[in-house]
């Protein structure tokens, strides 16, 4: 299987939505840990990054685009 591509501050979509409704989210630190930023509430949260690899859906928005 491919490995999926992502970097900082690409935003990303999420296979399950926030609570607060929005499913974009922005990436603010990469590492063993990825922290991911609601686009919606701006609430942050650091998962291990496997399980971001597998809760990942796809990058909506890269950060090199203008």
């Amino acid at each position: 299987m491919e490995a999926k591509q992502f970097g900082l501050n690409d935003i990303v979509e999420m296979k399950k939505q926030h609570p607060c409704g929005k499913n974009e989210w922005k990436i603010i630190r990469m590492g063993a840990d990825v922290r991911i930023k609601c686009e919606g509430c701006q609430h942050s949260v650091m998962i291990p990054r496997r399980e971001f690899e597998k809760k990942m859906k796809k990058v909506l928005k890269f950060a090199n685009e203008a």
